[in-house]
């Protein structure tokens, strides 16, 4: 199983949040990151964020990654998106 939990921040509180779950053992890790944070989006109504290279960087060192304006193309409403792994399987 592989588990990612989703954060939307404003003025530094939690606005929402959901955990997503991708059952498919036979996607790769990356596609499983990608297919994460697609599903993630949808449920958040966003459009999908541009990965940037300080992104990658993030998630490969800590799982964990931050999505600020720079990284949508239409405007947020919010401070940024946090795309956190929780469960590798």
């Amino acid at each position: 199983m592989f588990r990612v939990w989703g954060k939307i921040f404003q003025n530094n509180r939690l606005r929402n949040d959901v955990v997503i779950e991708i059952n498919n053992t036979e996607l790769t890790r990356t596609k499983k990151i990608t297919t994460a944070l697609s599903d993630m989006c949808y449920h958040f109504d966003l459009s999908i964020p541009i990965w940037l290279d300080s992104n990658i960087a993030d998630i490969k060192r800590s799982g964990k990654t931050r999505f600020y304006q720079d990284s949508f193309i239409e405007t947020i409403s919010f401070d940024y998106l946090e795309f956190q792994i929780i469960e590798e399987s």
